[in-house]
């Protein structure tokens, strides 16, 4: 579940009330290698979140939309993640320059990401130069016909912001919302979670996470990938067992050996899950909320097991087909709810990973769209799909047997309390597990260390008399 933290969205407690964006935007008279080009495709996506949609859908329509070639996808995609990021802040400063929400909402995704092109963080490097943002968000603006009676509007606002932005962000730097760029009840929620820890928290939720890579043992090892790396000019270092974390990231096709399954895409703490349910040969496992097949993946990888991967969606079920076909490895797929029985065959499990759904709060900076799309509410209601689970998979589980509960929450509520109280409701065994890692971004003594904020919990389920 660690990859698919939006099961159940809802709409986003966006921050602003932008009119409703059009079904279909073509972009006119504007080149397709531009920066004004992405820009509007990324307005378009910014649009779409703030309306209720989730962030890779949103760009998957807006690539449709505009016919948007691989450079340009790239672009757009990076400004898109970037601005969700900084939405907070952004939307603070547009609200003291403008006395209001600018409409329609693509005009108002357009603002966000070009302001989020020209604020920049302490240390933070400039994509591009002041002066090409100005430039190509008018540009952006005049290519369309719902932005352009707008463009002598983005090129003063815009240019104000620059004449005007030490005060401007002093302005805004009194509001909770602009300081974290979160919604006050996320701030509120991570605060009383962890009162010691929560601003470093927050903060890792608003830095690009790195690109790290789980070495296929079948085929290699991290040593040697590691020297296929440097053949081609790619700075990495070794974090983990079989976990290889790139200088900078890249596109995945340019990536030595990921077509042919020598390495996957997936976090350090994710690499945790497989190992610690200490699989042999033979056995039969079960992997519940597989999509999109990470954690599946590793455990082929580890051992010659009898594995059926489990995704209550359909569409998500297509992306363990596609990740097991890369990496060469074959497993039973089956479209089911692992909170009902009704694709059990009755045939006990020795082993059983349980991913279950929680709000992602703890891998945020890898679904930043994820902080406006939710609700506090949400937390209870995917706390209780997650009991329904854990109740619902311990009884396939045999006597002896280990499930281990992951979530990517850092909240209480979907993991620590999830784990004691259904410990206690089975009288379940509780292994030793990491618990919580909370996010990382590493530090001076140990750079290396950084990686996602998730939760295990391992249990065993005792000997029947």
């Amino acid at each position: 579940m660690q990859d698919q933290p939006r099961k159940t969205l809802t709409k986003p407690s966006r921050p602003a009330s932008a009119k409703p964006l059009e079904n279909s935007i073509p972009l006119l008279d504007i080149k397709p290698d531009s920066l004004a080009f992405s820009l509007a495709g990324a307005a378009q996506a910014v649009a779409y979140v703030l309306e209720g949609t989730a962030l890779p859908q949103a760009l998957s329509k807006v690539f449709v939309q505009t016919d948007a070639q691989p450079q340009a996808r790239g672009a757009i995609q990076d400004i898109s993640y970037r601005t969700m990021r900084q939405v907070g802040k952004v939307d603070a400063l547009l609200k003291a320059m403008t006395n209001k929400t600018p409409e329609p909402a693509l005009l108002y995704g357009l603002l966000c990401c070009a302001l989020t092109l020209l604020v920049r963080n302490e240390g933070e490097e400039a994509p591009y130069e002041d002066f090409v943002v100005v430039d190509q968000a008018v540009n952006a603006a005049s290519s369309n016909s719902h932005m352009v009676f707008a463009k002598g509007m983005v090129n003063a606002v815009l240019r104000r912001y620059l004449r005007e932005k030490d005060e401007l962000l002093k302005l805004v730097s009194k509001q909770p919302a602009a300081v974290w760029n979160y919604p006050q009840w996320w701030v509120d929620q991570t605060k009383a979670a962890w009162p010691q820890d929560w601003q470093t928290i927050l903060k890792a939720g608003n830095v690009a996470p790195p690109m790290t890579l789980r070495v296929n043992q079948r085929q290699t090892n991290p040593q040697a990938y590691l020297a296929l790396l440097a053949e081609h000019g790619i700075a990495a270092s070794q974090i983990g067992p079989v976990a290889i974390k790139l200088k900078k990231p890249m596109p995945v096709q340019l990536i030595p050996g990921f077509e042919d399954g020598m390495v996957s895409v997936q976090d350090a703490a994710a690499q945790l899950a497989a190992p610690l349910l200490d699989i042999a040969p033979g056995m039969r496992v079960l992997d519940a909320c597989a999509a999109p097949g990470g954690k599946t993946g590793h455990l082929l990888e580890l051992a010659d097991i009898d594995l059926l991967a489990l995704d209550v969606d359909p569409v998500r079920i297509e992306k363990i087909h596609n990740n097991l076909a890369r990496l060469k490895l074959f497993g039973t797929i089956k479209d089911g709810d692992a909170s009902r029985s009704g694709w059990w065959d009755r045939k006990p499990f020795d082993r059983i990973l349980a991913d279950v759904p929680c709000t992602a709060s703890g891998v945020v900076r890898r679904h930043p769209d994820s902080r406006w799309l939710r609700r506090k509410t949400d937390t209870a209601q995917l706390a209780a799909l997650s009991t329904r689970i854990l109740d619902n998979l311990w009884r396939m589980l045999a006597p002896g047997g280990k499930m281990l509960m992951v979530t990517c929450s850092v909240w209480p509520a979907e993991s620590e309390l999830q784990a004691a109280a259904f410990a206690e409701r089975h009288a379940a065994i509780r292994l030793p597990a990491p618990g919580q890692l909370l996010p990382s971004l590493g530090n001076s003594s140990d750079p290396d260390n950084e990686h996602d904020g998730l939760f295990y919990a391992l249990f065993q389920k005792p000997m029947q008399n």
